[in-house]
């Protein structure tokens, strides 16, 4: 199975930059086709949840998850993956902005023929959930007992 084509080009958007493309990598350095592909329907799900998925709490608890999976407490478990073994916070919220750009995002936004309008504010909304689920991954970094200088 493939990840739709416009999830690939975004993950693509996302690897053109060597600070985040790392993390797709093993320790060794070549790329894991095992991990990348998993982490990319995790990656793919996550749209869609940001897209349609009620913010409920069982939505914040994966929130939590997803914190989580990106420090060393729960890095490389999910997959048992010879990989980095923490995002730094620094790259999470440098994923932000290159997952909110508008240069990636509108095209995306804008393939099933909505107005400009209509995407502007579709784009609004995405980055608005963006923002909110950055502000609850952060929470694991900037407690000193789960993730201490993983900033």
């Amino acid at each position: 199975m493939t990840m739709a084509p416009r999830v690939e080009k975004w993950r693509a958007a996302i690897a053109a930059h060597p600070h985040l493309a790392k993390y797709l990598l093993r320790t060794d350095g070549p790329k894991d086709p095992n991990y990348s592909e998993r982490s990319g329907r995790r990656f793919e799900q996550w749209v869609l949840d940001t897209c349609f998925r009620p913010y409920d709490q069982d939505w914040l608890n994966y929130q939590q998850e997803i914190a989580l999976r990106h420090t060393s407490l729960k890095k490389k478990k999910t997959d048992n993956a010879d990989s980095a073994p923490t995002i730094h916070l620094r790259h999470i919220i440098a994923f932000a902005a290159v997952i909110g750009d508008p240069e990636i995002m509108k095209p995306f936004l804008a393939a099933k023929n909505h107005d400009a309008m209509e995407i502007e504010k579709m784009h609004r909304a995405w980055c608005k959930s963006i923002f909110l689920q950055l502000a609850l991954w952060t929470e694991p970094y900037t407690n000193s007992k789960l993730a201490p200088n993983e900033w």
